[in-house]
């Protein structure tokens, strides 16, 4: 089974990547500051992702074919990913064990979550361009690792890894007026010149809301933004019911 390609379509390729948050504090839906983005070296070859609803049937004697069943509710999202990393080109690396230790940390219960007095371990959103049906709030139930290479010093230069999201039920969510879309997070990273002001604008046409981002990404100084930084960018109904 192929792995990807790291190149081969050159820049149009858009790659997935995972964005890891601090989970929320309160009752919010929202995830917390970003913690860090994963990206993936290569896009997956294989994604499974399965939705269930759940109905209730009352059997009842005076109905002879059985009674209508009556819906409960959609049960949350869950997708399975598979993660391939490689660095059998740089044989001394550790590149491959650090990003393995990144995903295992997401079913550790972070530092901050603590100090909050609500422990939990991170929540993500996996991103890959406009497959939004892939895009939603979760959190890691499993992180399986299959190591296939060693380098000389016994550090692992090659891995498989496949991991588990469960989705994190939120409000229900809202529709872009314009389009009937549903609106999603993402995540920007920093340009010269950004500002929070300038991205209010740009992603929400309102300038005024930038305390949102900020917020969204627990900034302590919304006038520092240095180029490079991630920043989570909240759904459209997220910022209008702030």
């Amino acid at each position: 089974m192929a792995k990807g390609s790291r190149g081969g379509a050159g820049k149009s390729l858009v790659r997935a990547s995972l964005a890891i948050h601090e989970p929320p504090v309160g009752s919010s839906t929202t995830p917390g500051g970003l913690i860090k983005s994963f990206a993936f070296d290569f896009n997956p070859a294989q994604l499974s992702l399965s939705v269930r609803a759940q109905w209730k049937a009352t059997p009842t004697v005076a109905v002879r074919d059985g009674s209508i069943p009556e819906f409960m509710g959609p049960e949350p999202r869950e997708m399975t990913v598979e993660i391939f990393l490689d660095s059998s080109d740089k044989p001394s690396s550790n590149t491959v064990l650090k990003k393995v230790e990144s995903l295992l940390a997401c079913c550790e219960v972070t530092s901050r979550s603590i100090a909050a007095k609500q422990p939990s371990p991170p929540w993500v959103v996996l991103q890959w361009g406009s497959f939004s049906t892939a895009r939603f709030t979760a959190y890691v139930s499993s992180v399986e690792v299959s190591y296939s290479l060693f380098g000389t010093t016994g550090v692992p230069i090659r891995a498989t890894c496949q991991v588990r999201l469960h989705e994190i039920p939120g409000k229900t969510k809202g529709q872009n007026p314009t389009s009937g879309a549903l609106t999603a997070q993402r995540v920007h990273q920093v340009v010269a010149g950004d500002s929070l002001q300038s991205l209010a604008w740009r992603e929400y046409g309102d300038a005024t809301v930038w305390r949102a981002i900020a917020e969204a990404n627990g900034l302590d100084d919304p006038a520092r933004l240095p180029a490079g930084t991630e920043l989570v960018l909240p759904a459209v109904e997220e910022v209008r019911h702030a």
